[in-house]
C-alpha cells in the first residue's frame, strides 16, 4: 500500500445528455499515472464503494465513482439488507443501463484528462461489473474488470474493444454458468476466474465476504490493470 495520505472530494459532473451528477474522487498526494472508473453496486456510492475508491487511490490510482443513480434519486446510499437490495433492484430499473454508461464515459473524459486517454480502466461490481463489460465493448476504455456481474451473458454477444477480466464466484447461483460459458466461449481471449466463494465475495461488510478470494482476485485485477494502463 502507498505511504503516501489519501485526499478525497466530492465533483460534479456532465454527461453528454447534460445531466449533472456526483463522483467521488480520491488520490494520493503524488501525482498518480493512471486513473481507474469504479463502477457501483445496486447500493448507490456508499461507505463500502467510497472504501474501495479510496483503496484503489492507496495503490497509486486516481479513483472515481460515478453516482449511478443520481439520475433517479441524486444522493441515495443504500444499506445491504432486504429493503436496500429491494430499492436498489428498483433504481437499477429506472436508470436502465444505457443512461449510466453516459455517466460512465463522463468520469472517464474526466480521468483521461488528469493522467492520459490512454491510461483510464473501468472497475465494477455487480451491476457495476456488467457496466464495466459494457464499458469494454461500447466506451473508449483501455481495459475493464468485472467482478460477480450480473445479468452478463445479456451481453456476451458483443465484443470487448479492451482487454477484459472477469470474478465470478462458483457458488453464486444469481448468475448461471450458462452466463459465464456464454461469454467464455465467445471471448476466449477474456481472462475469466473463479472462485470458492459467494456473490459479493469481495464486500466485506457483507455475510459473503470471502478474505481469500477477495485477495486474490485484486491481486490479479491490479496485475492486469496496471499491465494495460501504465504502458504508455
Amino acid at each position: 500500500m502507498a505511504s503516501e495520505p489519501i485526499s478525497s472530494q466530492h465533483i460534479q459532473l456532465t454527461a453528454s445528455d447534460g445531466h449533472t451528477f456526483d463522483a467521488y474522487v480520491a488520490q494520493t498526494t503524488k501525482m498518480p499515472e493512471a486513473a481507474i472508473v469504479i463502477v457501483q453496486e445496486i447500493f448507490g456510492v456508499n461507505a463500502h464503494i467510497r472504501s474501495v475508491v479510496d483503496d484503489y487511490a492507496s495503490e497509486g490510482f486516481l479513483a472515481i465513482a460515478p453516482a449511478l443513480f443520481d439520475r433517479v434519486e441524486p444522493g441515495i446510499e443504500l444499506n445491504y439488507d432486504p429493503q436496500g437490495q429491494q430499492r436498489g433492484i428498483g433504481l437499477m430499473q429506472q436508470v436502465g443501463m444505457d443512461k449510466p454508461l453516459l455517466d460512465i464515459a463522463a468520469a472517464i473524459e474526466y480521468s483521461a484528462r488528469v493522467v492520459a486517454p490512454t491510461a483510464v480502466g473501468v472497475l465494477g461490481y455487480c451491476w457495476g461489473g456488467t457496466l464495466a463489460w459494457l464499458s469494454a465493448t461500447r466506451l473508449k476504455t483501455i481495459a475493464a474488470v468485472g467482478y460477480y456481474a450480473g445479468g452478463i451473458g445479456r451481453y456476451a454477444a458483443e465484443t470487448p474493444q479492451a482487454p477484459v477480466m472477469l470474478h465470478f464466484g462458483e457458488k453464486d447461483h444469481g448468475i448461471g454458468q450458462d452466463q459465464i460459458n456464454a461469454v467464455r466461449s465467445g471471448h476466449p481471449e477474456v481472462a475469466i476466474y473463479m472462485y470458492d466463494a459467494n456473490h459479493a465475495f469481495n464486500r466485506d461488510v457483507g455475510v459473503n465476504y470471502n478474505p481469500e478470494a477477495a485477495s486474490l482476485a485484486k491481486a490479479r485485477t491490479l496485475e492486469f490493470l496496471r499491465s494495460k494502463l501504465l504502458t504508455h
